[in-house]
């Protein structure tokens, strides 16, 4: 054996050494990612919780894959067409005695025996039905496509839909009657003959109705001035929650962009958004329909606790009082506050409305309209009113994430997240009981799954560190935190249906989402996937440290991630770039793979070059609690440039850089924060590129602004401190923007008005590069190229060479 090993180390000596790939460059990292390896996606476990499925994007085209993998170990599977049209579903649910299973392929319901392994197709249609769920009993099964709900009964039998809503008036409603009316029925017998005719016909089909489940449902008529938001149907069918809105709201002007390059040859426009505080979002009714009797109940809202308080009082009275001064009564008489403050249904990034197995209990989620309390009610079935159970208010705005919540599985006990600690915490509360903190700390719980039997929770946090996340069970009755992954990128999970292991999305900076199963109770870890490309694993990559910055502005600690090529030198001779986040609350310094991996291989070519390069998470930045989130209140961009220029203080101080050589760039709301960096501290950066950015927030869109900023008509002054256009006085540094002409997210009418102010005010050394085929997130690699081209070159000509000025 010895001999053999020696001959083949002889034999591998005198090969010739693999050549090391060449050096980073441009062509390379803004190419088409396929070169990397597609990400795993969607990943669901199998009826039988032997294999997990995922999804996976082709080289060279959008479309996905469906693959599979046995949940222990093996090789993937992709499967054909003819083998995707038998897989299973995307997460499948069970009835609680575990006898049926239900899942949604292709839009259809299917039914699974898991004793027999036989599988109905429920549906077969051109909708798209969605949200299977069981009976308590098994004997139901529901679900819906849109806003209508359906209903089939597991031994067999038709579907049927649970209601049939109608937005319009009722055309046998009684109308208002009146003496002519009167006259006619009284002077003719034919015409009280038929009204008679009519009532008995009506009769017979209201007995013939109660008498006959089989028959088709009657109408609710809702009517003609309302228009359906949401629905929710009882899992026993019963009970139908209707949520409405306005028919005739206005929802303001709608501003358009303009396509230049079209497969017609001529411009052609398209129709996108309208602006902050010209249609805030239609206030929103709720209606309890009992589809036994075909009652109709209206839920009233003004019983929640703080409706009628007006949060923004002391705001609205400086405004309207300076309207007043200015002679603008109209104006100042709209601001009144309401009575009573309208509210929607929450319901945009978690369910709005939850039932409790038995459909004894429902819970729905409020949150007001101006943004400062969200409130979860539930409704007294018999008395049909709701009752407020829960109420987070904030005087700064309610996070559009965290507000997960349901039942456990004693249909009384609610559980839910929120930040009234400081921090998003796990909670229970008991009907019209006291809370109890399942967790508590100065980190961050996400993504809440209750196990099967019921007895504990999964979730996500950052427990450890701001930067790490990993999976943890506590038990429902509260307790210690448990430790289950160790991977430290935690993306995404899912319960098996045993609820005994995990399917997991992990990566790490250089790693795309990967696929791996872990024992719940071992904490054994199986790696199914790894999707990257050769050419780009055989790539060295420097690993980002994660360092603590200090705030000199009372922050605390500011976490960010240090690329550098080696030790820092004792002069201030090196060139930096800080790189800025998009999103606002976003979190980018973490252990997982990037959203800005472009910009994480742009940052190594700039780190081959002689940069370092620090990506900061400035507040307003996830992942670090409310403070930290609300920093921003009513201020964009005043607390992240403090952040920023601390950030430049510590490399200067830490790592050798010149404090004239440092650049600054970003997208989105990275764009908007250079544009403040240069515009609010001229001369603190010697250069920065602004990608996408938004520079007025009057011309953003509602959702996001007015919680930041309120209304512009109401805090106009909001809006004036945190828009770049407001200190377009102060450019001296040079300027690079880029912007997508079709970007309907961030419009590049912001980016074009911007540059009209230079220009009337004679600046110097800016620049706007504008790309006709692009929308908000870049998708063609020749524009990522010419982008990055052009953002290289800019720091090419400031930063690698000794400033002057």
């Amino acid at each position: 054996m010895r001999v053999l090993v020696t001959a083949l180390l002889t034999a591998l000596a005198s090969l010739p050494a693999l050549a090391a790939p060449p050096p980073l460059d441009m062509e390379t990292i803004m190419a088409n990612p396929d070169w990397i390896g597609a990400p795993v996606e969607d990943a669901y476990w199998s009826v039988d919780g032997n294999q997990v499925y995922y999804a996976l994007k082709q080289d060279g085209s959008p479309v996905r894959d469906l693959w599979r993998v046995p949940a222990g170990g093996g090789t993937p599977q992709r499967l054909d067409p003819a083998a995707a049209a038998t897989a299973d579903g995307g997460k499948p649910v069970f009835d609680r005695a575990h006898r049926h299973a239900a899942f949604v392929r292709h839009g259809d319901i299917f039914l699974r025996d898991l004793a027999s392994g036989s599988t109905v197709q429920v549906t077969r249609t051109a909708a798209k039905e969605r949200d299977p769920r069981f009976s308590l009993d098994g004997r139901l099964l529901t679900f819906r496509a849109d806003n209508d709900w359906f209903v089939y009964p597991v031994a067999g039998g038709p579907v049927s839909r649970a209601a049939d809503l109608q937005e319009k008036d009722d055309p046998k409603a009684k109308k208002k009657k009146d003496e002519l009316a009167d006259d006619q029925q009284a002077l003719f017998k034919t015409l009280r003959t038929l009204r008679a005719d009519e009532d008995a016909m009506t009769a017979d089909a209201d007995a013939l109705a109660a008498a006959d489940p089989g028959r088709a449902p009657k109408p609710f008529w809702l009517g003609a001035k309302v228009s359906i938001a949401d629905t929710s149907l009882s899992p026993d069918g019963r009970w139908l929650i209707v949520v409405t809105q306005a028919k005739d709201a206005d929802t303001g002007k709608v501003a358009d962009l303009t396509h230049y390059v079209t497969d017609s040859g001529y411009a052609e426009t398209e129709a996108t958004r309208s602006y902050v505080g010209r249609n805030d979002p239609a206030p929103q009714s709720l209606r309890l329909l009992d589809l036994t009797t075909h009652a109709s109940y209206p839920l009233d809202t003004k019983t929640l606790p703080g409706i009628t308080d007006d949060p923004l009082a002391d705001i609205r009275a400086k405004t309207v009082t300076a309207l007043r001064k200015d002679g603008k009564t109209d104006q100042a008489d709209a601001l009144a506050a309401p009575k009573t403050r309208p509210i929607i249904v929450n319901g945009e990034y978690s369910p709005g409305i939850v039932w409790s197995d038995d459909s004894h209990e429902v819970a729905v989620q409020l949150r007001a309209i101006d943004n400062k309390d969200r409130w979860i009610a539930s409704v007294d079935l018999d008395r049909h009113a709701l009752v407020s159970q829960h109420r987070l208010t904030d005087k700064a705005w309610i996070n559009w994430d965290g507000n997960d919540f349901g039942w456990l599985r004693d249909g009384r006990t609610l559980w839910y997240l929120s930040e009234e600690s400081g921090y998003a915490q796990l909670y229970t509360r008991p009907l019209g009981g006291k809370p109890t903190a399942l967790t508590s700390g100065h980190f961050e719980v996400d993504h809440p799954v209750l196990s099967p039997d019921g007895s504990r929770f999964f979730v996500r946090t950052n427990k450890v560190a701001p930067y790490s996340y990993d999976i943890y069970s506590v038990p429902v009755s509260s307790g210690e935190l448990t430790r289950i992954t160790r991977f430290e990128g935690l993306d995404d999970f899912t319960l098996s249906p045993d609820g005994d292991r995990l399917a997991v999305l992990h990566s790490s900076p250089y790693v795309p989402s990967q696929l791996a199963t872990v024992d719940v109770g071992t904490h054994a870890v199986h790696d199914l996937t790894d999707t990257r490309k050769p050419a780009y694993k055989a790539r060295e990559w420097i690993a980002p440290a994660i360092v603590e910055v200090p705030s000199q502005h009372g922050a605390g600690t500011i976490w960010a991630k240090f690329y550098s090529g080696g030790k820092a030198t004792a002069s201030a001779s090196r060139p930096a770039v800080i790189f800025i986040h998009g999103a606002g609350y976003l979190q980018n310094v973490h252990l997982s793979y990037p959203a800005y991996f472009r910009e994480q291989m742009f940052h190594n070519l700039l780190v081959q070059r002689g940069y370092v390069v620090l990506d900061m998470d400035y507040r307003a930045s996830k992942g670090y609690g409310r403070d930290w989130r609300t920093a921003i209140y009513r201020q964009m961009g005043h607390p992240e440039l403090e952040d920023l220029l601390d950030g430049k203080a510590w490399l200067v101080a830490n790592q050798g850089v010149d404090p004239k050589r440092v650049g600054v760039y970003g997208g989105s709301y990275g764009g908007f924060m250079t544009l403040m960096a240069l515009l609010r501290a001229p001369g603190e950066f010697a250069a920065g590129a602004a990608l996408r950015p938004v520079t007025d927030w009057t011309s953003y869109n509602h959702e996001y602004t007015s919680n930041i900023l309120n209304d512009p008509q109401l805090d106009p002054d909001a809006y004036k401190t945190s828009s770049p256009i407001r200190y377009a006085e102060a450019l001296s540094d040079p300027l690079l923007i880029e912007h997508g002409l079709i970007d309907d997210n961030v419009l590049a009418s912001d980016s074009i008005r911007l540059y009209q102010r230079f220009i009337e005010l004679h600046k110097k050394n800016f620049w706007m590069s504008l790309y006709p085929m692009e929308r908000h997130g870049f998708v063609h690699p020749d524009s990522w190229y010419d982008e990055y081209r052009r953002i290289d070159e800019l720091f090419r000509d400031t930063l690698e060479k000794p400033a002057s000025r």
